[in-house]
């Protein structure tokens, strides 16, 4: 990184496959960050291991990784970027840590075997389209702090079938619920 005093992960090949496991270091400074595109299109990935420290995954960080089934987010993330997961459509299932704040712009759209969520305390907002068209996605826990949740969210989840929204929500945009024709 530009401060000398961390790394981020960028442009991993595409030929990757299987469980990765990203490392705490690199030549002996810590990784913090997922940058934009680092795992775009690597469709062989199966898994992911984040290590604590890293704070932020990037846009488009992980989109179209069809192949991945289980990611392991740390505490330490603060921000989920746009599209970062968009199209992991073998995704079943992802715990969101309790330090996340923002869920970005399409962040989870069109994971189409993801079947839960649990959107913790700590985010307050989640941007619009963050889970578009997640087809069997069946319920949604929405925490305490969330304030605003943006247009289209849930727009497509047809299979969606409970949602709990926190006492804290005071805008919700435009058909946040488009399709969920099972609500």
């Amino acid at each position: 990184n530009e401060d000398g005093e961390s790394y981020s992960v960028s442009d991993c090949d595409t030929v990757a496959s299987g469980e990765f496991v990203i490392p705490d270091t690199y030549n002996g400074l810590p990784i913090t960050s997922i940058d934009n595109y680092s795992f775009f299109k690597c469709a062989k990935l199966t898994s992911i291991k984040i290590p604590n420290g890293v704070t932020s995954i990037g846009d488009c960080a992980f989109k179209k990784c069809t192949s991945l089934t289980s990611i392991e987010i740390p505490d330490s993330v603060t921000t989920i970027g746009d599209r970062a997961f968009s199209s992991c459509e073998s995704l079943t299932s992802i715990v969101i840590p309790d330090g996340v704040t923002t869920i970005g712009d399409s962040a989870f759209s069109r994971c189409y075997s993801l079947t839960s969520v649990v959107i913790p305390d700590s985010v307050t907002t989640i941007d619009d389209f963050a889970f578009y068209d997640c087809e069997t996605l069946t319920s949604v826990i929405i925490g305490d702090s969330v304030i605003t949740i943006g247009d289209r969210v849930f727009d497509g989840c047809d299979s969606l079938t409970s949602v709990v929204i926190g006492d804290s929500v005071t805008t919700i945009g435009d058909r946040v619920f488009s399709g969920c024709v099972n609500l």
